[in-house]
C-alpha cells in the first residue's frame, strides 16, 4: 500500500474514532442529564431549585379544616385528591366555615354546589364555626384530629393602619392556636433531626425558623396531632410572626386565664396550589368585594406545621 494511502486511512480512522468518541460522550452526557433530571428538582433560570411538593396528610388521618371559604380546598382533598390520598375516607374529613350557610352561599356563589357534593360524599360540613372558639361548636366536642388546617387566615377587618392590622391578625392566630390545642390527638413527640443551614453574621430568629424546614420525623406515625397554617410568605404576612407566636406566645391578657399553649415547629413547606385540583383561594370578604384578589405580591404560599410542646420542656 502506498504511503499516501496509509496516511489517508490513518487520518480517516482517527477522524472516525474522534467522531465515535464525541458521540459516546454526548450519549453519556444525555444519560447523565436524564438521571439528574429525575433526581433533582426542577430549576428555573436564576432561581434556586424547586423542592418536590409536600403533602402533609396520610390516608389514615382524621382532618379538620377551618376557615373554609367556598370549600374548594375541601373538595380538592375529598373529591379530587392527589394519588397518595385516594384511599382517604371522606368521613375522616370535617370542614368548617365562619359564615352561616346562607351568608356563605351569598358570598361565594359556587359554594352551594360544592357543599352538596361534599355532603353526598360523606364529608362533615359545618357553618358558623369561629376558629378561635372551637370549643363552642357542639359537633366538635369530644373529637380529636390528627391534622387541623387553616389556609390563609385573615381577620378581614379592613383596618388601614398596618400596625393595628398586624395586631388584629396576630390575635386571630393566637386564638386559633389556643382553641385548636384540645382537639389534637395525643401521642409521642416526633424525633426531630434538624437540618441546620449555615449561619451568617446577620442571622436572626426568622432564619432560625427557616432552618427547621425539614426535620427527620423518625416516629411520625405514632406522633401527636399537628396544626397547619398557610400564609403568603411576603409582607405584611411575614410581620405576623407566626412561628414566634406559636413557639413563644405572649401571656394571656387576664391574670386568671390559662396560659397560651406552646408549640414546636415541625416543618415549613411550599403550598402548591396546583397539587389541589379545583382549589381557588377566596378572600374573607367574598366575591362581592373582589373575592379573587391576591394574597400578596411576590413570594410564595407557605405552610407551617406545629405540634404541642410538652409542658415540662
Amino acid at each position: 500500500m502506498a504511503k499516501g494511502k496509509k496516511t489517508s486511512l490513518k487520518a480517516s480512522l482517527s477522524s472516525q474514532q474522534s467522531r465515535l468518541k464525541k458521540k459516546q460522550e454526548a450519549a453519556k452526557a444525555a444519560e447523565h442529564a436524564e438521571r439528574k433530571g429525575k433526581k433533582q428538582p426542577t430549576t428555573t433560570k436564576g432561581k434556586a431549585p424547586v423542592k418536590p411538593a409536600y403533602i402533609p396528610f396520610t390516608s389514615t388521618n382524621k382532618i379538620l379544616l377551618v376557615g373554609e371559604g367556598n370549600f374548594s380546598f375541601t373538595a380538592a382533598l375529598a373529591l379530587h385528591p392527589p394519588p397518595i390520598l385516594e384511599y382517604l375516607p371522606a368521613g375522616s374529613i370535617t370542614a368548617t366555615a365562619y359564615d352561616s350557610e346562607k351568608d356563605c352561599y351569598s358570598k361565594y356563589p359556587d359554594a352551594q354546589g360544592i357543599v352538596t357534593q361534599l355532603r353526598e360524599k360523606g364529608v362533615e360540613v359545618l357553618f358558623g364555626v369561629d376558629a378561635t372558639k372551637l370549643e363552642k361548636c357542639a359537633p366538635l366536642k369530644g373529637k380529636k384530629y390528627d391534622k387541623i388546617m387553616w389556609n390563609f387566615p385573615h381577620a378581614g377587618k379592613g383596618i388601614t393602619d398596618q400596625d393595628r392590622n398586624i395586631l388584629s391578625n396576630q390575635v386571630l392566630l393566637l386564638g386559633f392556636l389556643k382553641s385548636a390545642a384540645p382537639l389534637l390527638t395525643t401521642g409521642s413527640m416526633p424525633t426531630l433531626t434538624k437540618k441546620k443551614k449555615p449561619k451568617s453574621d446577620d442571622s436572626d430568629d426568622e432564619k432560625e425558623d427557616e432552618a427547621e424546614d425539614e426535620p427527620d420525623l423518625t416516629n411520625a406515625v405514632a406522633s401527636r396531632g399537628s396544626i397547619l397554617i398557610t400564609l403568603r410568605n411576603v409582607q405584611p404576612y411575614i410581620s405576623w410572626n407566626l412561628p414566634k407566636l406559636a413557639k413563644n406566645p405572649p401571656p394571656p391578657k387576664r391574670v386568671n386565664d390559662p396560659p397560651n399553649p406552646r408549640y414546636i415547629q415541625l416543618r415549613s413547606f411550599a403550598f402548591d396550589r396546583k397539587l389541589w385540583q379545583g382549589y381557588e383561594h377566596r378572600m374573607t370578604k367574598g366575591e362581592r368585594a373582589g373575592g379573587k384578589g391576591t394574597t400578596g405580591v411576590g413570594g410564595e404560599d407557605r405552610t407551617w406545621e406545629f405540634c404541642l410542646k410538652d409542658l415540662d420542656e
